[in-house]
C-alpha cells in the first residue's frame, strides 16, 4: 500500500500532467482552427487565380484568332 504522502504526490503529478495535456489540446485546437481558416483563404484565392487564368487564356486565344483572320485577309 502507498502512504498518504506518496499517493498525494502522485495525484499532484497526475494533476500537473493533465493540466499540461489540456493546454496542449487547447493549443492544437487553436492551431487547427487557424490552419483551417488559412486553407479556406488559400482555396478561395486559388479559385480566383484559376478564373483569372481562364480569362487570360480566352483573351489570348481570341487575339490569336483575330491575328489569323488578319493574316488570311491580308
Amino acid at each position: 500500500m502507498k502512504t498518504p504522502d506518496v499517493a498525494q504526490h502522485e495525484l499532484a503529478a497526475l494533476s500537473q500532467q493533465l493540466d499540461r495535456l489540456l493546454e496542449h489540446v487547447h493549443r492544437l485546437s487553436e492551431e487547427n482552427r487557424s490552419l483551417r481558416h488559412s486553407q479556406e483563404q488559400l482555396a478561395s484565392e486559388r479559385a480566383g487565380l484559376l478564373a483569372r487564368n481562364e480569362q487570360a487564356r480566352s483573351r489570348v486565344e481570341a487575339m490569336i484568332q483575330r491575328l489569323k483572320a488578319l493574316e488570311n485577309n491580308g
